[in-house]
This record gives structure tokens, C-alpha cells and sequence, in this order.
């Protein structure tokens, strides 16, 4: 019996999951596989909207941003009962493997499958980089530059003006996108969850630049951990920089993926059909040292993401 594989994409959209299906369907099928598109993730399977994919299904979505089967979060997918009736729809459509894209509440979504014999394998998917199992997930690339690009701009109009700009990326509780962006932008100082910077210490150094001839200034900070409105509001009133915030939000998310993002993103999805085809259930993909690995969902989902303090050690010795 020919077997049948199902996609979905669950959570946050990052760029390159378009990429990802691609190589899914067009891998899947070179195999003789089945291969199904499950639409607005785990809420598809209880909707049964599921759609079976061909070639020409796939054709020129390798550039586009976002997921062309949709995303959703689906809080009732905890439930076990919700878990068994996911699991029966795909057993009664004769599909017995699923590949996830997403971030962590996507894995428990896979796991959770996995339990109920359905052969998983998940796919991190995420812009904040914050899957511990892997050096980097498909989407943090693309968002990377698309902050990177932003702060370049702001950077240009801040000098002219004698400003400070004070600028919250996304990254949730891992401040990878923050420590590289900072990194890469040449920012004075750059504030994630993992290593919180003294305020004193940041005004401090700021009144320090200042006086030394500085003529701008640029903070980056991870979102959720301070008010960047009244930081940017202490620094004026502390420092003397005309200063003003501004916070990313959402375009993050967008856009056409980066080169490295569709090649890990093609990678991933050939590789994630390899192992269905060898019945490997249960499992994630990583990329470590750029070789591509699989481990445990359940181990993954145990682990401590390191973080990238040691990147602001760098950038504190190059501003």
C-alpha cells in the first residue's frame, strides 16, 4: 500500500515554510508517496481540511513568505480526546504520517500524535531561533535581515539628527534575534532575556559617549522584558539624546526568504520524508555544525536553548 504523508504548518509563520512544503511534496512524491496538505494546522485535521497535493501544487512558492496551507493555533489540540479524534481522521484517511512545521507548541502537537500511532516528525519553523535542538530554525535568517535592514535605516536618520533610538525586535523568550541583530548593526548596547543589563550601568555609558562626541546611539532590546517607551524616555531625561523608540512588530514575520533560509528550509523537508520513509516516528529535526540530525521530540522539549551572551561579550568590545 502506498504510503501517505500529511503537512501541516502550526504556529507563528516564518519565511521559508513555503519552501519547506516544497520540498516535502515535490521529495515525497519522487518516492512514491501520497503526500496531503493539512490547512490551517492542527484545527485542519478536526476540520478535515486536508488536500491532496500534486507537483504543480508547489509551483513558485520556493520565494514567498509565509504558508500557503495557513497557520492557527488551536488551544483544544491539548486535550487528549481532541488528540484521539485528530488521530482517527488521519487513520480513517488512510494517512499514517505527518510532518509539522513550527515551533515548540507545534512538537507537543507531534508528539502528542505520535502517542496516539500516528508516524511524526517535526520541523522547527520559528523566527526567534528559540528551538534548543538546532543551531537555527527556518525563518530566523530571513527575519535577521529584515531587522537588520530596519535598524540600518533608522541608524541613517538617527546620525543626522543627533539621536538615540531605542528598538524592541521580536524574540519572545530567546534573545538570539536581538544579540545577532545588535551584533551585526554595531549597536551601543543590546538587552535580551538572558543577560539583562544593569540600567544605571546602560544610562552611565550612554552620558560617557555623549560627552566623549557621541553623536548617536543605538539600544536594542528583546521584546517583553522592558518598556522601550520609557526607557527611551529616561535616556532623553537622563542622558540629553533627543531619543526615540520603536518596536518592529510584525514585519518581522514577512517577506520573501533568504537564500539560506529556502536551502536549510529544502534540506529539512527532503530529509524529514527520508526518515518517514524508514518509519522513524517521534522525532525532530536539527541542523548542528551544519549536519542535519534528528533526536526525540520528548528529549527536545527537555532542553535549555544556550542563548548568545557570548555575542554580546563581542559587540560590548566593538561599539
Amino acid at each position: 500500500m502506498c504510503k501517505k504523508i500529511a503537512i501541516l504548518t502550526s504556529g507563528g509563520d516564518a519565511p521559508g515554510m513555503n519552501a519547506c512544503i516544497r520540498s516535502i511534496v515535490r521529495s515525497g512524491l519522487s518516492q512514491g508517496f501520497e503526500v496531503y496538505a493539512i490547512y490551517d494546522g492542527y484545527k485542519g485535521i478536526i476540520k478535515r481540511n486536508i488536500v491532496k497535493m500534486e507537483r504543480h501544487s508547489v509551483s513558485d512558492i520556493i520565494n514567498r513568505g509565509g504558508t500557503i496551507i495557513g497557520t492557527a493555533r488551536f488551544k483544544e489540540f491539548v486535550e487528549l480526546e481532541t488528540q484521539k479524534k485528530a488521530a482517527d481522521i488521519l487513520k480513517e484517511m488512510e494517512i499514517d504520517s505527518l510532518i509539522a512545521i513550527g515551533g515548540d507548541g507545534t512538537y507537543k502537537g507531534a508528539l502528542a500524535l505520535h502517542r496516539q500511532g500516528i508516524h511524526t516528525i517535526a520541523i522547527p519553523g520559528t523566527i526567534d531561533n528559540d528551538i534548543a535542538s538546532t543551531d537555527f530554525t527556518i525563518g530566523f535568517d530571513t527575519a535577521l535581515n529584515t531587522i537588520i535592514d530596519c535598524i540600518d535605516k533608522l541608524r541613517d536618520t538617527s546620525t543626522s539628527h543627533q539621536r538615540c533610538s531605542v528598538v524592541e525586535v521580536m524574540g519572545h523568550h530567546c534573545g538570539d534575534l536581538a544579540a545577532y541583530a545588535g551584533l551585526a548593526c554595531g549597536a551601543e548596547f543590546t538587552l535580551i532575556n538572558e543577560q539583562l543589563t544593569n540600567k544605571a550601568a546602560l544610562l552611565n555609558d550612554l552620558k560617557r559617549q555623549k560627552s566623549d562626541g557621541k553623536r548617536h546611539a543605538m539600544v536594542i532590546v528583546a521584546e517583553k522584558i522592558i518598556n522601550v517607551d520609557e526607557l527611551a524616555h529616561e535616556i532623553e531625561r537622563e542622558v540629553g539624546f533627543d531619543t526615540r523608540s520603536e518596536v518592529l512588530g510584525h514585519m518581522q514575520r514577512g517577506g520573501s526568504p533568504t537564500a539560506n533560509d529556502r536551502v536549510l528550509a529544502s534540506r529539512m523537508g527532503d530529509y524529514a520524508v527520508n526518515l518517514i520513509a524508514k518509519d522513524t516516528s517521534g522525532v525532530c529535526i536539527g541542523i548542528i555544525d551544519n549536519k542535519l540530525q534528528y533526536l526525540d521530540i520528548e528529549k527536545a522539549l527537555t532542553m535549555k536553548r544556550k542563548g548568545s551572551i557570548d555575542l554580546l561579550e563581542v559587540a560590548k568590545r566593538l561599539a
